[in-house]
């Protein structure tokens, strides 16, 4: 199931080829509610080995255009994970500080240590998509740091971070849909900000890079996953199965302690 929303660098890597609509072969919620909760579970059981045995950490990467969920799947999705062993990141505008620095230096800093997890919300790959689509850098530019990025997500997986990587995929339509009930709600009315519907005019810039940047990054060990996003509760089910399908492949085991004889209690 998951080979189908897997780019691995064989596959093209248009955007255009999936269908933000898309939900498997499922028809409602009901369908993956006991997969989803058993899904849950079994990423719980995954956390305490990976704390347990500090062999490895998690970074999850959750990029997407705006309303695409990316708060949301990590509420939904991660809220079952021992807080004491997970961070939720979220990047916005760089700081005068973040950009007095390499673009990497922010992420790099809160990537997680062996044992824990960390989603991000946005991450190193806007410095290729925004800046990139208000011509803030050139094509140069954005293929340098693509090449960075390649490089860093190779230290990453050297030093046993496993990134996974999601793409939140809507459509244009379900976008103004989700923007004009943050207008008329009040609940969901701070969400709302002006440049949203600005950025709606740049869709197709968008595409372009993010399709560009899937093509440079894909890779055999370091995917990308396109999520169709319509549908939140397909969205959510196929984010928990990706994570979980992913882990697995560890095969994380608890450490084994060597009690001397003479310390064993009778």
């Amino acid at each position: 199931m998951l080979d189908k929303y897997r780019l691995d660098g064989k596959q093209k890597a248009s955007l255009q080829d999936y269908d933000p609509d898309d939900t498997a072969s499922f028809k409602d919620k009901e369908e993956v509610a006991e997969g989803f909760e058993q899904l849950k579970e079994q990423l719980q059981d995954i956390q305490e080995r990976l704390y347990a045995s500090k062999t490895h950490g998690v970074l999850i990467i959750f990029q997407g255009m705006d309303c695409s969920g990316k708060d949301g799947v990590v509420k939904k999705v991660l809220s079952g994970l021992n807080p004491q062993g997970f961070r939720a990141e979220s990047f916005k505008q760089p700081t005068s500080d973040e950009a007095a620095h390499d673009f990497l230096w922010r992420t790099h800093k809160v990537t997680p240590a062996k044992g824990y997890i960390t989603s991000f919300n946005r991450s190193y790959y806007e410095d290729v998509l925004i800046t990139r689509v208000h011509e803030l850098i050139d094509k140069k530019v954005a293929n340098n740091r693509l090449k960075h990025i390649q490089h860093f997500e190779k230290l990453l997986a050297d030093n046993g971070i496993v990134v996974i990587k999601i793409f939140l995929h809507i459509s244009q339509d379900f976008q103004l849909k989700k923007i004009n009930e943050r207008m008329e709600n009040p609940e969901k009315m701070w969400k709302f900000d002006p440049s949203d519907l600005e950025e709606r005019h740049y869709w197709g810039q968008y595409m372009k890079a993010y399709s560009d940047a899937f093509k440079a990054s894909a890779t055999k060990h370091n995917p990308w996953f396109i999520v169709p996003a319509n549908n939140r509760w397909f969205r959510d089910y196929l984010v928990l199965k990706i994570i979980v399908s992913t882990l697995n492949k560890l095969k994380l085991e608890y450490p084994q302690v060597d009690i001397p004889q003479t310390q064993r209690q009778e």
